[in-house]
């Protein structure tokens, strides 16, 4: 047995049926040329061939369990490869809406805890040729980030690559780690929320009694209203009670269009993906009749380089931003944006390293209250959603020959937050995977074709 830190014990002690504690990916390839009717079969069987299995893949949490948590992972003895790599086939159209209603039943269930906690789907069906992989792992394994990064070693730039490896497999992270979009061009941000939490919660306690800094946050937030502090944000119908039932759509926009936008507006990337999203969210809730006068703000990374800096540090904090749903002109809603992200810069420039950590821990804090069992939120939310940013490979990306066509973060929607949108790079696009509670937000898909309009409307506005 091995020792369980508490911040991955967390994750298992949060979990319920209402609130799963995965984080998924969907995959979709399109198979070599000359593949046969029995390609996808071989795919399944390749992968149940690689029956030594990593430590990190190998082990569930051990019995039993104290008033802390789990405090042990258990080793297993053998895997059941047949369990944890399935094979399924879509009903007819095969459609994409047909894989992602599948997708999203699939997202919902719970992991069983008495097996390692991951499983790897393998669909076909799809009309036109191509094959799919849904796979999801327990957060006190793996965050969202090392998932990815998980994925994209088991992947080859070279499509005459037929080794066929996969995620779980010993020595895996050892290999030469491929290019990935460590950063979208001109702004775009890789930042998993979890995954900053779990590395700054054990400063947040001796970084937030530093009085001057907290101070100094205090005033900004009166002095400038571009500045969005925790708890400003309207309710909607995302800040309330989740259940367990989830939906999830997917698509993919060209970050040549988004990156043409950014060049004309004077923007980052990171600024049209928040116009974007501010955009579509105000349009699905008009048509609900459910859009308050108040923008919606959302908990987002921001680069905390100086502008012309050439460091290539780490340099990422988490700040809150307005979505500017409360306007009209897509021009404004940037400008809006901008000036938001500048002013939480700002703040944060002014600050060390370690209370940058601090306020990004204090905005991340607000998740925590849905961590509890039977939390159920009286005051206003900390921020209405979680907008956020993986890094994907850089280059194009191929499996046993089969070249992958997109990559699509599957990730938590949690109480008082149901909806979670979370931003891949893959390539020359940027992937969007939109997860949210089935009974909350109705019509979810609704979210895709509203993110086309608003792009549209941005490169309208800055033509």
């Amino acid at each position: 047995m091995s020792y369980m830190p508490v911040t991955d014990s967390m994750f298992l002690m949060a979990e319920s049926r209402e609130h799963p504690m995965h984080v998924g990916g969907l995959q979709l390839f399109t198979p070599p040329e000359g593949a046969g009717p029995d390609f996808v079969r071989s795919v399944v069987e390749t992968m149940r061939d690689h029956t030594k299995v990593s430590e990190k893949f190998g082990r569930r949490p051990a019995d039993p369990v104290g008033i802390l948590g789990n405090t042990w992972w258990s080793e297993v003895d053998s895997i059941d490869l047949e369990y944890h790599v399935r094979h399924s086939a879509l009903p007819q159209p095969g459609r994409i809406r047909e894989l992602f209603q599948q997708v999203s039943l699939w997202h919902e269930t719970l992991l069983d805890r008495h097996r390692p906690m991951w499983e790897v789907h393998v669909i076909e069906g799809l009309e036109d040729g191509r094959f799919a992989v849904y796979s999801k792992v327990h957060h006190s394994l793996v965050d969202g980030v090392s998932a990815l990064r998980y994925m994209t070693l088991a992947l080859s730039p070279d499509p005459d690559d037929r080794e066929g490896r996969v995620v779980w497999q010993p020595g895996l992270g050892r290999r030469r780690k491929p290019e990935t979009a460590e950063a979208p061009s001109k702004g775009g941000l890789p930042f998993n929320p979890l995954s900053a939490a779990k590395q700054i919660g054990g400063l947040t306690g001796e970084v937030l009694g530093m009085l001057p800094a907290s101070m100094k946050v205090a005033g900004t937030s009166i002095r400038d209203h571009d500045y969005k502090a925790p708890f400003q944000a309207p309710h909607t119908i995302f800040n309330v009670p989740i259940g367990g039932a989830r939906r999830f759509v997917a698509q993919s926009y060209s970050l040549d269009r988004i990156d043409a936008v950014r060049q004309k507006a004077g923007a980052t990337v990171n600024d049209i993906v928040l116009a974007m999203c501010g955009a579509a969210l105000r349009a699905y809730l008009l048509e609900l009749n459910e859009l308050p006068d108040r923008s919606l703000t959302a908990m987002v990374p921001v680069s905390l380089h100086k502008e012309g800096s050439e460091s290539s540090s780490n340099a990422v904090g988490a700040v809150i931003s307005t979505l500017a749903t409360d306007l009209t002109d897509p021009a404004a809603r940037v400008t809006a944006i901008q000036d938001s992200v500048r002013a939480a810069r700002k703040v944060m420039g002014e600050l060390s390293p370690l209370q940058v950590l601090a306020l990004s821990a204090a905005n991340i804090a607000g998740l925590a209250p849905g961590m509890l069992p039977g939390y159920r939120g009286v005051a206003r939310p900390p921020f209405n959603l979680v907008i956020s940013n993986v890094p994907g490979p850089r280059e194009a990306m191929y499996w046993n020959g089969a070249h992958l066509d997109g990559v699509y973060p599957a990730s938590i929607p949690w109480e008082g937050q149901a909806v979670n949108i979370t931003i891949c790079t893959n390539n020359r696009n940027l992937e969007f995977g939109i997860t949210a509670c089935r009974t909350s937000v109705p019509h979810v898909q609704r979210l895709i074709h509203h993110l086309e309009d608003a792009l549209s409307e941005l490169e309208k506005a800055f033509t």
